[in-house]
């Protein structure tokens, strides 16, 4: 029949962004876990920065896409 494409295999593809060993295709761009680990922490504690635009891309100060402040509960009077 025809011919099967190769498995991807563990070999190396570049250099690992954080220890700059080989990196292996099951974690690729990365050479392991621990250093996709890394990376991941370096984002959400804000270490790597993406340059854009502000928090109120429309500049006069409200937040557009932010949904409407519920109203406020009201405990009905003993009279009502």
């Amino acid at each position: 029949m025809g011919q099967s494409k190769p498995e991807p295999t563990s070999a190396a593809i570049g250099n690992c962004p954080i220890c700059r060993e080989p990196t292996v295709h099951k974690t690729r761009p990365f050479c392991s876990k621990k250093c996709a680990d890394i990376d991941l922490r370096r984002w959400m504690l804000g270490t790597y920065v993406v340059e854009g635009a502000t928090q109120d891309d429309d500049e006069d100060g409200d937040e557009a896409d932010a949904p409407p402040e519920p109203a406020p509960l009201r405990r009905p009077r003993d009279d009502e």
